[in-house]
């Protein structure tokens, strides 16, 4: 699944369209790689966002689902440190 998807659709962020914002500012990495809106994403790779507050955060994907309620989109990912 692309990256800018996975971040909406799992509630990281928001809106997709901030989403593609932040990679193109390049404030996501995947795997410790700048990523870009179209990186593909998948189980067990690691997500660090840098929050235009400069707060980081880092987490693991555990599943990848076209569609997540809000129940189901907390479990998507956890976080780490």
């Amino acid at each position: 699944m692309r990256c800018d998807k996975y971040l909406k659709v799992s509630r990281l962020i928001k809106r997709r369209e901030v989403a593609k914002q932040m990679l193109d500012a390049k404030k996501i990495t995947v795997n410790g790689k700048i990523a870009k809106p179209a990186t593909e994403v998948k189980v067990d790779d690691i997500l660090e966002i840098t929050t235009p507050s400069g707060q980081v955060f880092k987490v693991k994907i555990l599943q990848v689902l076209e569609h997540a309620s809000v129940d189901n989109a907390k479990e998507m990912y956890t976080n780490i440190e």
